[in-house]
């Protein structure tokens, strides 16, 4: 199966300060990748990187086979974002908010109704598609920021932090739900602080004061430590 995200030699300075240093990863389509750092290693920069909300010179980004820099339109159609913050019209219905996004990828006004049905359902919140959102719990609003970012069927779906904020019954089912939807055709990237949120069986990426500490499967990573356990030894040690 082709590659859903490539990264190669990815760097990035602050002025003097080197955020991201020679970042390297290949990560498949039908898989859950867990992003897992410490607040300060570097998540942010590079999601902003991988939004284009920042560039860099140095280094190199695929999506979906398509050079972010050279083909950015191709690739960031490919891309599905659920930010850290809340994008969200409080004061639209679900499916305004959901249209208005539709809308913005130029999706044909006829096809609008049945994507937006199909993807709220997929997140169980089409009976509440008539809803304004600031009717919404937390919990639900990320559910529906999760089925936007879904809209317009790409093939990589990016989130950042997705679960901060919420309960542990709400941070639960939006982990539960969002490895589901990796079992798919869809390359999966959740950034995360918390170890909790990751599987034994998922693909575990670890940055670290801007490098890429660990790469390969949650168990073989760990080795025979828990996951907290070794991710506290190793980002101690390197504090």
């Amino acid at each position: 199966m082709s590659d859903g995200l490539t990264v190669r030699g990815l760097s990035f300075n602050y002025g003097a300060k080197q955020a991201l240093k020679n970042v390297s990863f290949s990560l498949p389509r039908g898989r859950f990748c867990a992003l897992l750092g410490p607040n300060g290693a570097g998540k942010s920069t590079l999601v902003s990187l991988l939004t284009r909300l920042l560039v860099s010179r140095d280094g190199e980004i695929r999506i979906a086979g398509h050079n972010l820099q050279t083909a950015p339109r191709q690739a960031m159609a490919d891309l599905g974002v659920v930010f850290q913050q809340p994008t969200l019209d409080m004061d639209l219905t679900v499916r305004q908010n959901m249209a208005y996004f539709a809308a913005l990828h130029g999706m044909p006004r006829k096809a609008q109704r049945d994507r937006i049905d199909a993807a709220l359902d997929r997140l169980n919140m089409l009976e509440r598609s008539e809803e304004k959102v600031r009717a919404l719990n937390g919990g639900h609003r990320r559910r529906m920021e999760l089925a936007r970012a879904l809209l317009h069927e790409p093939k990589v779906l990016l989130l950042d932090e997705p679960t901060v904020g919420l309960d542990a019954a709400a941070r639960h089912s939006i982990v539960e739900h969002v490895h589901d939807l990796a079992e798919g055709d869809l390359c999966v990237i959740w950034t995360t602080h918390l170890t909790d949120e990751v599987r034994d069986t998922d693909h575990l990426l670890v940055l670290h004061q801007g490098e890429i500490l660990a790469d390969g499967t949650t168990r073989d990573v760990r080795g025979n430590q828990s996951l907290p356990d070794w991710f506290l030894s190793q980002t101690e040690v390197m504090a």
